[in-house]
């Protein structure tokens, strides 16, 4: 009998225990139990992603920061630039590549006005990475190419969840810090003769994205 009270006994700590060990996970906000993280994942090619990232930026409100390897892809183009002119905060930081090409994205977004840095400390700077208001992280696989929506098996996640883009936005920062502010090549004849900045940027965007 005397037996059968401490077993019981010792099961209803090993209750409490369990309980008070929960509540402290959730109050340090353990992210599984303080709240669901909100995600949603695409696969291409044609899954969908291209739309999911566009989406993403026109919905934002302060700030834009993003890495790339190749960026090709006029839909997020266009995207990036009416959010930079709506008064969004847009940053990017792009592969060495971006530098030899004779028009590039970096090129693009230079004459747009984004200041935008030029990663050679790698061999390549393959992040594909969006932080978009310090809460959403879009990531992946997926270049932002058109290549990559229409052709390619790939992959992109985004992660509503501000712990997780601060983690994000603290790497960014930190390859920003390695990084050269990109300062853009020779302007070519096209440039000298073009009556206003939005036509060379029309210029650029068609030699890059081809429409």
């Amino acid at each position: 009998m005397q037996q059968a009270k401490r077993h019981e006994l010792g099961a209803r700590s090993d209750k409490r225990r369990l309980v008070w060990g929960l509540l402290i996970l959730i109050l340090s906000g353990f992210p599984t139990l303080a709240g669901a993280l909100e995600w949603q994942v695409y696969f291409s090619p044609q899954g969908g992603a291209t739309d999911a990232i566009v989406q993403a930026i026109a919905g934002a409100q302060k700030s834009i920061y993003l890495q790339a390897y190749s960026f090709t892809s006029a839909p997020i183009a266009k995207a990036l630039l009416a959010a930079h002119k709506r008064g969004v905060k847009v940053e990017a930081i792009l592969d060495k590549s971006n530098r030899t090409a004779k028009y590039s994205a970096a090129d693009f977004l230079l004459h747009a006005g984004i200041p935008t840095y030029i990663d050679a400390a790698h061999s390549i700077a393959h992040n594909k990475v969006m932080i978009i208001d310090e809460e959403l992280v879009i990531t992946g696989s997926f270049n932002f190419t058109k290549a990559a929506e229409l052709n390619n098996a790939e992959n992109l996640l985004l992660l509503r969840d501000r712990d997780l883009a601060a983690r994000y936005l603290d790497n960014y920062r930190q390859h920003r810090a390695h990084s050269e502010l990109y300062q853009g090549k020779e302007q070519p004849q096209a440039k000298k003769t073009a009556p206003a900045d939005d036509r060379w940027l029309q210029y650029l965007f068609h030699q890059i994205f081809g429409r």
